[in-house]
């Protein structure tokens, strides 16, 4: 996970383009004094291991699976070596006057490696004993050493601090992604349950009642199996189950069985485009008017198919809840329109409408139909689900998506 963070790659860039250009600027330091060295021939031959290791080590510093701890303990010795080796090749009087260390500021990037490898505390580690070393080479604690090590214990303890809390950030949006995907997983699921074996232990119960005898039994079982299967759809992830609907409503035909010309579809890529008309029609009967434009209305088919479950969802809550004054299943009217951003369908009945507060209850007691069946459906097409009820005058359902959003899916 480290590696792939989008934080610490870049900290890692950097850290090469820092080790390279500090091993120019201890070379031009070497350079620029090197008739006031002691021994100016040892203090060059360090500068070259310092080049050379350098250079050969850039893959090593690009990311985090090659830069090991071991190589940066590596790392930290070079840069410690060239700390106790200045007092040997250089004058006292350019220590004491807080001239550099051969490996100068290069020093500071063994001790960053360390910050955005392993954190604050093993930078803490390798500040103290680069710290330990220059104050060795200093003869003592002078100002300038103190102010140095301080400087690159900060930085280093800073920079390891801002890489711990960005992992930890990293694992918690990660986490996040995956209990939202989970739950869109399990929303489906639910409505493919809903569409099907709920509706179908929910008709063996009230057949079962009816009929009375040993059919009461089975249908008094199926309850409880509606009621348990409610509660596991409502809570966690349920398996995988078929989508064939129950006895009431057809389902409408797969888009892939749709033709891709004429009435029952459009051409598209790959023949992913139908008609919605062909996908709604099959709804039509005789307590069901279907209205339709004369052209046809296309979307991606898995967009089509999906609203015309939703349609089916609300098609089920009038056959199961709405009734006419005589007691009749109530009349169902659907329309499609094909607006120039959007396809909208509208569902309406003649029934008693929904009372106030009863799909909040029903939502409650882990009935999903219009949560996730509708409302679910449409908001994972990027549309919307708007319903309107007024009691004794029926119940209005609109269903929106937009042709943008499917076709840039």
């Amino acid at each position: 996970m480290a590696a792939g963070m989008s934080v610490e790659q870049p900290l890692w860039r950097a850290l090469t383009a820092y080790r390279v250009l500090t091993m120019g600027y201890a070379l031009a330091l070497y350079a620029h004094a090197y008739g006031e060295y002691v021994h100016p021939l040892g203090a060059g031959a360090y500068l070259a291991v310092l080049a050379v290791w350098t250079l050969a080590t850039v893959r090593r510093v690009s990311g985090a699976e090659r830069c090991t701890p071991a190589f940066l303990a590596v790392e930290l010795a070079v840069a410690l070596a060239g700390i106790l080796l200045t007092p040997v090749v250089d004058t006292q009087a350019r220590i004491d006057a807080g001239g550099p260390t051969l490996p100068s500021i290069w020093t500071a990037g063994a001790v960053l490696g360390f910050a955005i490898k392993k954190g604050w505390r093993w930078a803490a580690g390798a500040s103290l004993l680069v710290g330990a070393a220059n104050v060795a080479a200093a003869g003592g604690f002078a100002q300038d050493t103190v102010h140095n090590v301080l400087l690159v214990c900060i930085a280093s303890v800073a920079i390891g601090y801002v890489v711990e809390v960005a992992r930890a950030s990293e694992r918690t949006l990660a986490r996040a992604l995956r209990i939202e995907a989970a739950t869109r997983e399990r929303e489906r699921l639910a409505r493919d349950i809903h569409d099907s074996v709920l509706q179908v232990l929910a008709m063996v119960q009230r057949r079962g009642t009816a009929i009375g005898g040993e059919a009461a039994e089975l249908g008094r079982l199926a309850g409880e199996q509606e009621a348990a299967l409610r509660t596991l759809v409502s809570s966690g992830v349920v398996p995988e189950a078929p989508a064939s609907r129950a006895a009431g409503h057809p389902v409408p035909a797969s888009p892939a069985a749709v033709p891709p010309q004429g009435r029952g579809g459009v051409d598209g890529e790959g023949g992913d485009v139908c008609d919605v008309r062909a996908l709604l029609s099959a709804y039509a009967g005789s307590r069901v008017s279907f209205a339709e434009p004369g052209a046809p209305v296309p979307l991606p088919a898995a967009a089509a198919r999906e609203l015309a479950a939703a349609v089916g969802a609300a098609l089920d809550n009038v056959r199961r809840h709405a009734r006419g004054p005589s007691g009749e299943e109530a009349q169902a009217w659907i329309l499609l329109e094909d607006e120039p951003d959007a396809v909208v369908v509208t569902v309406r009945d003649d029934g008693p409408g929904i009372p106030p507060g009863r799909l909040e209850d029903a939502e409650a007691e882990g009935r999903m139909g219009v949560a996730l069946s509708i409302r679910g459906r449409l908001r994972d097409l990027g549309g919307s689900a708007e319903l309107l009820s007024v009691p004794g005058q029926g119940t209005e359902v609109e269903l929106r998506v937009p042709k943008d959003d499917q076709h840039n899916r």
